[in-house]
């Protein structure tokens, strides 16, 4: 049985998946038994085939959205500690040992910094926030880990969450557990910011923050925010 489940909610992520398989691969210790389930929402573009010749263990989502994917992943994970990470990041080299030194130091969930794979000034003052513990420097792209215990306990992510569905699981956890930021960073891809602009983003993100704590239904967050986002 792996001490550590990799869970990798994917749509249309063709372009990064096999990347992404093969660091976690490459970067796993000799003789340590790493499982990476992908949980992908009937993509278009191939990515499924992509990630199972890339070597991870491949799941059907029967329902989109993050949360419900990474939900379903943790379901059918075998690890003591899951780790949810986005198809786009760039891993830490020593992921394996630093989260299980974490959880062993007495920390049964937390996450990592993160830093942009671009220059922009502004990107680098956001990656640089990520350092101190509050909630509005926290979010998926810094990849999240905790034991299955724990996440047992919290009934999983909160399925009704199209966005933010990682910073209201993180609230969660600080209300029962302590939550530990590793000191080190993965690498976030910067395309949304290229796709629109650090303005637009950053504006996105502040509304898509202040109806969360209006406590606004979480659909009308998800469709505000998309609203306010160019996907492509």
């Amino acid at each position: 049985m792996p001490e550590l489940s990799v869970i990798i909610p994917t749509y249309n992520e063709a372009p990064h998946i096999a990347g992404l398989v093969q660091q976690l691969r490459q970067h796993a210790p000799s003789g340590e038994a790493i499982e990476i389930l992908v949980v992908d929402a009937h993509s278009a573009d191939g990515t499924a085939a992509v990630a199972e010749a890339a070597g991870a263990t491949v799941l059907r989502a029967p329902h989109p959205g993050r949360a419900a994917q990474m939900n379903y992943g943790a379901a059918h994970a075998t690890g003591r500690i899951l780790y949810f990470v986005h198809a786009d990041v760039g891993i830490c080299p020593g992921y394996v040992a630093t989260i299980g030194q974490a959880v062993a130091a007495g920390y049964p969930a937390g996450c990592y910094r993160f830093r942009f794979d671009s220059t922009h000034p502004m990107l680098r003052l956001n990656s640089y926030g990520t350092r101190f513990p509050g909630l509005m420097s926290r979010g998926g792209d810094q990849t999240l880990f905790i034991t299955r215990e724990l996440f047992g306990q919290l009934g999983g992510f909160n399925e009704r969450f199209v966005v933010m569905e990682d910073f209201e699981i993180i609230q969660r956890i600080r209300r029962v557990a302590a939550f530990h930021i590793v000191p080190e960073s993965v690498v976030v891809s910067a395309r949304k910011y290229e796709q629109n602009s650090w303005l637009r983003v950053q504006l996105a993100n502040l509304t898509a923050f202040a109806l969360y704590f209006l406590k606004v239904e979480p659909a009308r967050i998800g469709r505000t925010y998309k609203t306010l986002i160019n996907h492509r």
